[in-house]
This record gives C-alpha cells, sequence and structure tokens, in this order.
C-alpha cells in the first residue's frame, strides 16, 4: 500500500476542513479508516499528471451510478460540477434541466449538455482539463525551483564534506 502526504495542495483547503468533510470506512477486520470525501479526492487529483484524469472519472461514475437510483441534492450538484463523461453528463443535465442551468455560470459546459451537444462537450471538456493542468504547471513551477535549489546545495555539501 501506498500513503501520500501532502502539506499542502493546489486548490484545497486546509486540513482541518478537509478532515471535518472525511469519509469514514470500517473494513472486514472491523479496521476504521479516516479518507478524504470524494469531492475533495477529486479537486486534489486535478494535476498535470495523466494518470490522475482517468481516476477522476472512474471516480466520479463509480459515485453516480451508485447512488443514480436515489440522489439528493448535493450529490446532483457535484455530479454536473465534475462528471468527465459527457454522455453522463448530457443525460444528467437533461433529468435535472433547472439544477444544470443555474450551475452554467460555475460550469459553461453544461451548456452543451443542457442542449445535448456531444461533440461540443467533449472538446470543451478537453479544454476544461488542459487548463487545470496549466494551473497545476504554473502552481508547481516556484515549488520545483526551490526543490532543485535545495538538492543542489544538498549535493554541493556532500561534496565539501569529502574534500
Amino acid at each position: 500500500m501506498r500513503v501520500d502526504i501532502m502539506s499542502k495542495m493546489r486548490g484545497v483547503d486546509s486540513f482541518d476542513k478537509l478532515w471535518r468533510r472525511r469519509t469514514v470506512i470500517e473494513l472486514t477486520d472491523k479496521t476504521i479508516c479516516d479518507l478524504v470525501s470524494l469531492p475533495d479526492l477529486v479537486q486534489a487529483k486535478k494535476t498535470q499528471r495523466d494518470k490522475d484524469w482517468p481516476v477522476i472519472r472512474r471516480l466520479i461514475e463509480a459515485n453516480y451510478f451508485q447512488h443514480f437510483d436515489k440522489p439528493n441534492i448535493t450529490q446532483i450538484k457535484f455530479w454536473l460540477l465534475e462528471l468527465r463523461t459527457p454522455e453522463l453528463l448530457i443525460e444528467l443535465a437533461l433529468k435535472r434541466l433547472s439544477i444544470a442551468l443555474r450551475l452554467q455560470r460555475k460550469r459553461p459546459l453544461l451548456e452543451y449538455a443542457v442542449s445535448n451537444e456531444p461533440a461540443l462537450l467533449e472538446s470543451a471538456l478537453r479544454a476544461e482539463e488542459s487548463a487545470e493542468r496549466t494551473k497545476d504547471r504554473i502552481y508547481w513551477l516556484p515549488l520545483l525551483k526551490e526543490l532543485e535549489k535545495l538538492r543542489y546545495q544538498n549535493v554541493k555539501n556532500r561534496q565539501s564534506r569529502k574534500d
């Protein structure tokens, strides 16, 4: 098992807020696990890494199908704001039209979902992903430069100790 520990993530609230929204599960051996909530995990996964985007899509799809029969308003809004699957987004937007129309300001590509335009929606989803990847690259750039500087100093210090 791999555990990632990060002190700060782009676009994600503070640890205290994340902790209050966490999901608690009990494993078959009665072990209790505290996990980041699905909306927070989705936000944290919006990175420049190729492997994160299919994970986001599958997590949201799984949640959608798990709660499809009796969703609450919070779930419906989450799906409309985060679904990455054009067919599901169109289906939901048409089924929950009034909510989708209200959320268009937050996620303009919902316009293509409510007007049942899959090609335009697919293109808009790619553009949305690209914008998030760019934001992530820009966020990490100064931090990577700082890390490079620290690594260089560390190598330099080791070399001076050898001499």
